[in-house]
């Protein structure tokens, strides 16, 4: 077996870019900066999941807001229905043998570049002018790219260790919590090789959480400073930059392996 050289620095950093932990901070980021912009400028439309749309609904219904009851409900098809799609897309590439993981960064990448070109085009100003009429089909648009990436981080087998969720924190900070116990209790206890491991399985998972989680947390702060600040869509050029940046060094670094002869 003959091994490519490599001639460049680009395959290291592609690979570095796509590794456990800093594509989890970042598309934890992408997630944070998506649902905290949606959710500012669409007045209470949660994207990365389905979770908030739901209660949110149920407070309108009570509230005998028919309207707005509608448009959250709505987003609920829309994230299965594209959870779906995504996964019938990821069993196409795979039996073709492309980057699965590029193949459905690019598809996020063409559905957060949709999100900002409606969101732009239909409501330019809705943080400063309730429209409701506009706030479904931009919600929907943004519910689709973040569907994308709920169903990207199980379907993209091989490139995390194992699955993490880049969207919704509240399992994660969970994890967190059993692990740090964990962790504590094991060094705390008599020396043992059965604490020992215990300790590293423990330190293992928090060293992938923990990025997750902060990654999320500063993706909302950023979501936040420049959606006031330029109180418009064109903040969500960011999220879109990282993402095709992703899902360009997936494909660098696919390539790179198909040439291992």
């Amino acid at each position: 077996m003959t091994v490519v050289p490599r001639s460049n620095n680009i395959p290291n950093l592609s690979a570095f870019l796509i590794g456990d932990g800093p594509a989890g901070f970042l598309l934890s980021w992408v997630a944070g900066f998506v649902d905290t912009s949606a959710f500012i400028i669409l007045f209470g439309i949660f994207t990365a999941h389905v979770t908030g749309n739901i209660a949110l609904a149920g407070s309108s219904f009570v509230s005998e807001d028919a309207e707005t009851t509608m448009t959250r409900l709505l987003m609920l098809p829309t994230f299965v229905l594209t959870v779906a799609l995504t996964s019938l897309l990821a069993k196409y590439a795979r039996s073709k043998q492309w980057s699965v993981f590029g193949v459905l960064l690019t598809a996020e990448a063409i559905a957060l570049s949709i999100f900002l070109v409606v969101g732009t085009q239909l409501s330019p100003a809705l943080l400063l002018d309730v429209q409701e009429e506009y706030i479904l089909p931009i919600g929907i648009s943004g519910v689709v790219s973040m569907a994308i990436q709920n169903a990207l981080m199980k379907e993209s087998k091989g490139v995390f260790k194992s699955y993490i969720p880049t969207t919704v924190m509240t399992g994660n900070t969970t994890q967190l919590t059993i692990d740090l116990v964990q962790y504590l209790s094991a060094k705390l206890a008599t020396a043992s090789e059965a604490t020992k491991l215990e300790a590293a399985e423990a330190l293992e998972r928090m060293s992938r959480f923990i990025p997750v989680i902060v990654g999320f947390a500063l993706g909302g702060l950023a979501a936040a400073f420049f959606v006031l600040v330029s109180e418009s869509w064109w903040s969500l050029i960011f999220p879109l930059f990282v993402v095709s940046s992703l899902a360009t060094a997936a494909y660098i670094e696919h390539d790179r392996k198909s040439s291992i002869v």
